[in-house]
């Protein structure tokens, strides 16, 4: 050969390594052949001697054995018969060795015959690109077969793909691409595989055959077990165009699936890139072989073309399906594609008809479009030069269309829809809707949609109800503007209807009343009764609303002014409802009352709701009145027992004060006490104290602790023992109420005090310009256990030294710890005027309190 084969174009040829070479097709030429082996293209040529390697013989003439060899890489031999038991001798044993016999040779055949259409498919391409004839080519390929050391069929392959460059060679190569370095010789089988399985697809005659093949010839090398081929029906349904791998009786179970169903097949279907199942038992969802296969993979994935749908291609594995390289998933949508073309001639039988369906034409679809009410589009697909739908062409508009930019029918009938209509793909997703229409068969519908249409670049908005569905290979599209009159009247009526509204319109005239459904519904009347007169109200309502209606009716008829009444319907049901009725008269041009026309409005949730808020102000007056008088009596005991100032004791070298302040509002009267007495051992008792809570309850504690410590200490016990018993008392006399309290004694000759404390702030000394609390001793609040030991301690006064005994009320804030607030109070009593009254005063007054309670402060100055 004068021409040495050019390296092939792409990433098949980069596949093949050294020792075998893949040839490159030959460029095409044009007049006459281009290289020695094409001379004498109109004459027959020699035949060449048989040389070793080279195969005997033209193309017409393959190596046959060439062809069986390459049959285990098409059809892989299916599992031998059981024949345990069985003498090879019986009649049995032989019948089973004659089918065995037979079924080798018959998959034998068919790869013969598969491989000897893409042998002669591949001289074809030769005969194109050379220019020669059938001899030549045949002689071409059996050269470039010996030259690469390939097989025959694999060679065809490799030229098929070269030439073809589609999805189908894409795939090959991706997979061969993967699979070089682990086995070449597989690899070179894959090629072979799709191209087998594609040749069987386009001379199958059926989807049933197509099945077969893809089963046999492609995917059962890849570990499939079975493959189902389903047709989607125009209402949304699928059904079962062709099986392999599944018994009959689970194919005629899964025959027809009705729409709406939720299948493998139907996600498959819905989602542009399929489904891609690891185990389907874990999905729930149904298909067919489930009780087969229950925990194997499932693949499903839509066979279109031209951008149409036609169904589904689903393949079922025996075991979990892991996740697949690039290159499978691919080789799989390219088997889907193969199929896409059979289901597009595909049209199933309806059941019990032995005759194909008939789905109507673009020609037949005018007229039914001509024959509806609503203006209405029928669109047909508009396909690119590589067959991808890009667009939609107006086909046909009926006579009740019109425009909404106001251009003639003329105009947009046969136009693009796109350009038309290029706001379609907006917001609206009309395009997107006629799209998935056309590519499924599944009809939409849609009430108020939003359609916007381009006017002199100014885009117009519009809602309309929406109906698209597919009718062979066209599109129907309808729509209604809603009209704003409609709407108008339709958002009138549910208000009437939310709003428990009915209107009435009397003519004075004629007689003739006119009630719209919802008075009738008020009145409890059906609606094919005769209308109630306003002049007849009188005998509906209850008796006692007679005055207001009479008023109401003579103000409309005879004063002819517009009025209100509100009064009880009794109904002819026994139940009585709470009526406002609302009239006006209307005047003709000679001032003559012409008619009556009015609304009545069913008020007895809102007349029930004014009942029910009317009790319940009442009773939240009652409740507050109730609540004041309390508060009043609660200060009032307190002021008894507790009066905000007292009268000096009359104790040689002491002087004693005290000062009490309510709380601001009555509802926080508290517990706060005090108390100063002079007891029969000629020493004083001290004492403050605070009961948890406010109102009357923590007052008569008050009362109770405080008359009781005042008991408890004519005994001459000291105060840690005075607190132990007051905690007895708090505990178990009281309702367990707690307290807390400090008590002091103090000794006039001696000029000592005793006290203890029971969870209170310790007592402020303030002696010359110093003031400090006294060492906290402890001590637990009153009531909180049944008995509680308190520490005691002395401490020895000079002359002068003032003593402060105070409730929290004086320091206590909502913002601050309470030790920033002791440290305030320290400091104004520090800088303290001379009296001890004075003293009193000025700590209340400049007081930061905030919790509003009530305040008690005792202080002694030492003579």
């Amino acid at each position: 050969m004068s021409e040495q084969p050019r390296e092939p174009d792409g990433e098949a040829g980069a596949q093949r390594d050294a020792g075998s070479p893949t040839p490159s097709l030959p460029p095409s030429a044009p007049d006459g052949p281009s290289s020695p082996t094409a001379e004498g293209a109109d004459a027959e040529p020699e035949t060449p001697q048989r040389q070793p390697g080279t195969p005997a013989g033209d193309a017409a003439d393959t190596d046959v054995s060439g062809l069986l060899a390459d049959a285990d890489l098409l059809l892989p031999d299916g599992p031998p018969a059981d024949l345990t038991g069985v003498s090879p001798a019986s009649p049995v044993g032989r019948l089973a060795a004659t089918v065995e016999r037979l079924s080798r040779e018959v998959r034998a055949a068919q790869a013969e015959a598969e491989g000897r259409a893409l042998i002669e498919l591949a001289k074809g391409v030769l005969i194109e690109r050379l220019g020669c004839g059938p001899a030549q080519a045949a002689r071409q390929l059996a050269e470039l077969a010996e030259q690469t050391q390939l097989s025959p069929l694999e060679l065809a392959v490799d030229v098929i793909n070269q030439a073809a460059r589609d999805r189908m060679s894409e795939v090959t190569d991706a997979f061969l691409a993967a699979t070089k370095a682990a086995d070449e010789a597989e690899a070179e089988s894959a090629a072979v595989r799709l191209r087998a399985a594609e040749s069987g697809v386009l001379a199958a005659d059926d989807a049933q055959a197509v099945a077969d093949a893809l089963l046999e010839q492609a995917l059962r090398p890849l570990g499939a077990a079975a493959v189902a081929i389903w047709a989607a029906g125009p209402d949304g349904s699928l059904t079962l165009a062709g099986s392999a791998g599944f018994s009959p009786a689970e194919a005629t179970r899964w025959r027809y699936v009705p729409p709406d169903v939720v299948t493998v097949a139907r996600r498959g279907l819905m989602e542009r890139e399929g489904q891609w199942i690891t185990s389907l038992g874990r999905t729930g969802l149904p298909s067919i072989g489930l009780h087969h296969h229950p925990d194997g993979g499932r693949v499903a994935l839509p066979a279109g073309t031209g951008g149409r749908i036609h169904g589904v291609l689903e393949i079922a594995w025996p075991d979990p399906l892991e996740p697949q390289p690039p290159q499978i998933v691919r080789q799989v949508e390219a088997l889907a594609e193969l199929c896409a073309h059979t289901l597009e001639m595909y049209t199933p039988l309806p059941a019990g008809a032995t005759e194909p369906r008939v789905l109507p034409d673009a020609a037949e679809l005018m007229d039914l479009a001509d024959g509806l009410h609503d203006p209405a589009l029928v669109l047909v697909p508009h396909l690119d030069a590589d067959g991808h739908l890009v667009d939609f062409r107006i086909q046909h508009v009926n006579n009740r269309f019109l425009d909404p930019a106001g251009r003639p029918r003329a105009v947009v009938s046969g136009a693009l829809l796109l350009e038309a209509y290029p706001m379609a793909v907006g917001e609206s997703e009309l395009f997107q809707r006629v799209e998935r229409v056309y590519a499924t068969g599944e009809p939409f519908r849609a009430r108020r949609m939003n359609l916007t249409a381009l006017v002199d670049q100014v885009p117009l908005s519009a809602v309309a109800d929406i109906s698209i569905s597919r009718h062979g290979s066209s599109v129907l599209l309808i729509w209604r503007i809603e009209d704003e009159t409609a709407r108008l009247a339709s958002l009138l009526q549910n208000a009437q209807r939310l709003g428990r509204i009915g209107g009435f319109e009397e003519n004075v005239l004629t007689g003739e009343i006119t009630w719209n459904g919802q008075l009738f519904d008020l009145y409890g009347r059906p609606h094919t009764s005769t209308p109630v007169p306003l002049e007849e109200l009188p005998v509906h309502a209850h008796p006692d609303d007679g005055v207001s209606i009479r008023r109401f009716l003579r103000t409309v008829l005879h004063h002819r002014r517009p009025a209100a009444a509100a009064f009880r319907l009794q109904r002819p049901d026994g139940v009585t409802r709470h009526i406002r009725i609302v009239a006006e008269p209307v005047l003709d041009t000679d001032d003559r009352l012409l008619l009556i026309r009015g609304a009545c409005q069913d008020i007895s949730s809102q007349h029930w709701t004014e009942v029910a808020l009317a009790a319940t102000r009442d009773q939240l007056a009652h409740t507050e009145q109730q609540a004041t008088e309390r508060n009043r009596l609660t200060l009032q005991l307190q002021h008894a027992i507790m009066p905000p100032t007292q009268a000096p004791l009359q104790v040689s070298g002491l002087q004693v004060a005290v000062r009490y302040r309510p709380a601001e509002t009555e509802q926080l009267v508290g517990g706060d006490w005090y108390d100063t007495v002079v007891l029969p051992t000629r020493q004083v008792l001290l004492c403050v104290g605070d009961v948890a809570g406010h109102g009357i309850e923590a007052a008569t504690s008050m009362v109770v602790l405080r008359n009781a410590l005042r008991g408890l200490a004519v005994t001459g016990a000291g105060p840690a023992q005075l607190l132990s018993w007051l905690n007895i008392v708090a505990h178990h006399l009281t309702g367990a109420v707690t307290a807390t309290a400090v008590c002091g004694l103090y000794d006039p000759v001696h000029r000592t005090l005793r006290w203890a404390r029971a969870g209170h702030l310790p007592p402020v000394l303030v002696r010359d310009t110093d003031a400090q609390p006294l060492p906290l001793v402890k001590g637990l609040l009153l009531g909180a256990v049944p008995e509680a030991t308190y520490e005691e301690t002395e401490i020895q006064l000079a002359p002068e030294d003032t003593l402060l005994m105070y409730t929290d009320g004086l320091i206590e804030r909502r913002d601050r710890p309470v030790e920033e607030s002791l440290t305030q109070l320290l400091t104004t009593a520090r800088s303290a005027p001379t009296t001890l009254d004075q003293q009193l005063d000025r700590l209340l007054t400049y007081s930061k309190s905030d919790t509003d309670d009530d305040t008690c402060i005792v202080g002694i100055r030492v003579g």
